[in-house]
């Protein structure tokens, strides 16, 4: 089946958590008459709602949502399951001449499904343990100025303190002798979607205060009682990486004091956001519409539509 231009088009709504994403998605997919599919690697579980700041059920019935509530904790979840499953679930609404709207803040699965997944070689834990054991004797960094030697761009794009990114790039050379850069290229596969990619941005500082008030919003709607059932289900390492239940585990186990859990929370989640930032704005072809002071959906929109003119061609056409 030979498609239009409009038919091979989807739509990425990326950037930080808490900066607005759920709002301006739901609102797009309305206009557009289409369906969404999350990039979130911690809404793919069921029982994780309220400190995965999951769509309400109200949200979930106004557009139809995919990739949400389909896994127990206690199972495991990838990026290429997520490219393949995205894959489908986007041919199928082309061929019912809909574009998707994909939101989340999982710039690895944004990357897996617009460039391609580079697999490489299999893990050698020996391998992995004599280079952690390297910059345990040699200082910290020694890792990633020997990577930064070897193959400056692989380098470029991974932060010098991520050691497990800088590790798997060292692996791969070991075992492979070409740069990583090259073999990524040489391996990715881009899917042969048009992708227009909107990223949301907010001053630094008032995300920040927005992810405190989210943080409190979400002790006081039952975020504990939420981790001590979640906890019940013995989630696997990928689940229990989730902000929020994190934290409230340690002070479940008597590790922490509440204040210090709900503390962790915030700092730990700005962090969070502060690396989500430095990912995309690696990320090339993002429309950045910043969206600072503008909190109400309805307005977010109409920044983004005003400041993206692709989106007004689709919307109107």
């Amino acid at each position: 089946m030979t498609r239009l231009p409009r038919q091979n088009k989807v739509i990425i709504i990326l950037g930080p958590t808490c900066v607005g994403k759920t709002g301006l998605s739901i609102l797009l997919a309305k206009h557009l008459k289409t369906e969404i599919i999350s990039a979130d690697s911690m809404l793919v579980y069921r029982h994780m709602d309220i400190g995965t700041a999951k769509p309400s059920d109200e949200e979930l019935r106004a557009v139809p949502h995919h990739l949400i509530n389909i896994l127990e904790p206690s199972e495991s979840f990838s990026a290429g399951l997520f490219r393949e499953q995205a894959a489908g679930i986007i041919d199928t609404l082309h061929d019912r001449n809909k574009i998707p709207v994909i939101a989340g803040g999982t710039g690895l699965y944004i990357r897996t499904l617009t460039k391609g997944l580079f697999e490489g070689p299999s893990a050698d834990q020996i391998f992995r343990k004599k280079l952690r054991e390297e910059e345990s004797r040699k200082g910290k960094g020694y890792l990633y100025d020997h990577l930064a030697k070897a193959d400056p761009e692989a380098a470029s794009k991974i932060e010098p303190n991520d050691t497990r990114r800088v590790v798997r790039a060292l692996e791969i050379l070991s075992k492979d002798k070409r740069q990583l850069s090259v073999i990524q290229g040489l391996s990715t596969r881009p899917s042969g979607y048009d992708f227009i990619k909107i990223g949301l941005s907010r001053d630094r500082q008032e995300l920040y205060q927005m992810i405190e008030k989210r943080v409190d919003r979400m002790m006081a709607d039952g975020l504990l009682s939420e981790t001590k059932e979640f906890l019940k289900r013995k989630p696997a390492r990928t689940a229990l990486q989730a902000l929020g239940y994190k934290e409230l585990g340690l002070y479940l186990r008597g590790e922490v004091e509440m204040d210090e859990a709900v503390r962790l929370i915030k700092k730990r989640t700005k962090l969070y956001a502060k690396r989500q930032f430095t990912w995309f704005r690696k990320e090339p072809d993002i429309h950045w519409v910043d969206i600072t002071g503008i909190m109400k959906a309805e307005d977010i929109a109409a920044q983004v539509l005003n400041d993206v003119a692709i989106l007004q061609d689709l919307i109107y056409s």
